[in-house]
């Protein structure tokens, strides 16, 4: 019941005493029986424990458990949820119209001038509202501004995804107001120190097509604090060196080997110096890495196996559950496999990556082959991110590819994103200095941006988002083959028209 449960909930979240003591994005955990036990043991770079489960319930998405701590008689709960996010429907609801009332006041308060239409967080599928937003209008006049505000107890994954919905409610506004108001444009509320990220994407929207204002609102006593975004110069960004792979293959040509005699297709994907992942189709299955010798300072190889945050050492003991493991993922990833199982629909935009390195030519023509770095670590302050896939033109431009599998809404401003850090770091020379690219020379025109996802899973919103990007930004938007699993073929390409220009209301 725990391994079904953590098998699809590998964002997850561990509490104990109230406290959140492990994220499954970046911890690992291994479950095992031992004499009618139930042990599961969890890590992370912090901490590590085991417990034993003495009961399990799972209700309202919230895996409960009666565990046992070793050495101590008296169990304690522990909780797992899917959402990090765990407060309660109505908690949600208190925390939401306690803000709205924050901010209207706020509003009347800090722009006097302006009449302060009421607030709402009603849901609007077609317009892809919901309540976690304020939405509203500021007007004085013939003059307007959208106003878009979130609370701060929502996840930061609700946080920086307010530009999109503003940005969206910007267009909404401008559609239903045409002809009474100028809407000139988006004031962006965010809670008090998470406003990071969210500057450094509305640096690169347009200003030509919108006036774009970012405040910081202190709940706690109205305090309002404008932000400038007209300076890209310190964007909070670091760059890991590249490593040398074919030496850190050579390093683990044993355990290379030993997958290898298991599946001949298997992806061997370089994570850094010390380690390797093995992937069928972009699912891990298994990683190797240097490891320390009991009592010595010697280093030795160790591989680990397991589907998503789950992981065990591979020993003499459990290899044919390895070797089980391994025939299981190759009989299903693969593209006549069967749809309603989950190692075939497991982490679809990692299959999409590995077609696309493997032929990078299907994105763009102009895309060397040669030259090409996946799931490059774009690190922007508290954010760790992955760039899909960093690649150059057969002339020497940098290109960011961003991928995406299913339908969602925050593809442009992600693909933003990822740009505007390897902008960055390119202006600077970073990339040549640490290891990227070498022996090429790289062209001093920004990058190229490319945003590639299936044709009919194309969000009906990205056109809207697409038109505020800064005109510096040279993107194209592909829309690929739905059975894109047979081979990466584009059936629609969208470029900016530079002939066209979105004129801001005065």
């Amino acid at each position: 019941m725990v391994e079904d449960f953590l098998t699809c909930a590998r964002d997850a979240v561990i509490i104990e005493d109230g406290a959140v003591v492990f994220d499954l994005a970046e911890s690992k955990y291994s479950i095992s029986g031992e004499r009618n036990k139930c042990l599961l043991h969890l890590w992370s770079a912090e901490r590590n424990f085991v417990r034993r489960v003495l009961e399990a319930e799972v209700k309202n998405e919230i895996l409960r458990l009666s565990v046992q701590r070793m050495g101590q008689a008296k169990p304690t709960k522990l909780e797992i949820c899917r959402e990090r996010d765990r407060r309660t429907p109505t908690a949600k609801r208190a925390a939401r119209v306690a803000y709205q009332r924050v901010l209207q006041r706020v509003l009347l308060r800090r722009f006097s001038g302006f009449t302060v239409d009421r607030l709402s967080t009603s849901t609007d599928l077609e317009r892809s509202f919901g309540p976690v937003y304020a939405r509203g209008l500021l007007h004085r006049g013939q003059s307007a501004f959208a106003v878009l505000g979130v609370n701060g107890e929502e996840t930061q994954g609700s946080i920086d995804a307010a530009l999109t919905f503003g940005i969206l409610w910007l267009d909404a506004c401008r559609i239903a107001k045409a002809g009474k108001f100028a809407v000139e444009g988006l004031k962006l509320f965010v809670p008090a120190g998470s406003s990071a990220l969210t500057r450094e994407r509305m640096a690169h929207l347009n200003p030509e097509a919108a006036k774009w204002h970012l405040y910081e609102l202190e709940e706690r006593d109205d305090n309002l604090r404008e932000l400038d975004i007209s300076d890209c110069g310190n964007v909070a960004t670091r760059l890991v060196h590249s490593t040398d792979e074919p030496a850190v293959q050579a390093r683990f040509a044993a355990a290379i080997t030993q997958v290898r005699e298991l599946m001949s297709e298997a992806e061997v994907a370089t994570v850094s110096p010390a380690e390797i992942a093995f992937r069928c189709h972009g699912l891990e299955f298994a990683r190797a890495r240097l490891a320390h010798q009991p009592g010595s300072f010697l280093s030795t190889s160790e591989t680990v196996f397991g589907v998503g945050a789950q992981e065990r050492i591979l020993g003499e003991t459990n290899i044919a559950a390895f070797a089980q493991l391994v025939r299981s993922i190759g009989e299903v990833r693969h593209p006549e496999g069967p749809r309603d199982h989950p190692l075939w629909r497991m982490h679809p935009e990692r299959w999409l990556e590995s077609l696309v390195v493997r032929d990078v030519t299907a994105v763009d023509e102009r895309l060397d082959p040669a030259c090409l770095y996946s799931q490059v670590p774009a690190f922007s302050a508290s954010d760790r991110a992955m760039i899909d896939v960093l690649t150059v033109t057969r002339d020497g431009r940098l290109a960011v590819v961003e991928l995406k599998a299913d339908e969602d809404i925050h593809l442009p401003l992600q693909g933003l994103d990822y740009w505007s850090r390897v902008a960055w770091h390119h202006a600077r020379g970073e990339f040549q200095r640490f290891g990227y690219f070498p022996s090429r020379e790289l062209c001093a025109d920004k990058p190229l941006l490319f945003l590639v996802a299936p044709a009919l899973h194309v969000h009906p919103a990205t056109d809207t988002l697409l038109h505020y990007i800064s005109p510096e930004i040279d993107w194209a938007l592909l829309g690929i083959d739905e059975r894109w699993r047979e081979g990466v073929r584009v059936v629609f390409r969208k470029r900016p028209a530079r002939n066209v220009r979105i004129t801001k209301a005065s």
